[in-house]
C-alpha cells in the first residue's frame, strides 16, 4: 500500500491540485504553440505553490491539507498542469478547425 505522503502527491495536493489545474487549463487554452506547454506546466506548479504559501502566510485555513513539502509537490503539479494544458491546447485547435 502507498503511504499517506504518496496518496497526497497523487491526489489533491499534487497531481490533481485544483489551483494547478485551473492555471494549467487557462494557460494551455491561451498557448499558441505546443512548445509553450512546458511553460504552462512550470507556471501552473510555481503559481499554485505561491498561492498556497500566501494563504499559509495569512494564516487562513488551508483548503487542502498535505503531508509532503513544496519540493515534493512541484513535479506532480507540473505534470498535472501540463497535461491539462495540453488537453486544452488540443481542444482549442480542434475548435478552430471546425
Amino acid at each position: 500500500m502507498l503511504s499517506d505522503t504518496w496518496i497526497d502527491l497523487f491526489g489533491f495536493s499534487g497531481l490533481l491540485n485544483p489551483f494547478a489545474l485551473l492555471i494549467g487549463g487557462y494557460l494551455g487554452w491561451r498557448a499558441d504553440t505546443a512548445q509553450k506547454l512546458w511553460i504552462v506546466g512550470f507556471a501552473a506548479a510555481a503559481l499554485s505553490l505561491m498561492l498556497e504559501a500566501a494563504v499559509g502566510m495569512l494564516q487562513l485555513p488551508q483548503p487542502i491539507s498535505q503531508d509532503a513539502g513544496a519540493l515534493a509537490m512541484f513535479p506532480f503539479r507540473f505534470v498535472g498542469g501540463a497535461a491539462l494544458g495540453g488537453l486544452m491546447f488540443w481542444l482549442r485547435r480542434q475548435r478552430k478547425r471546425t
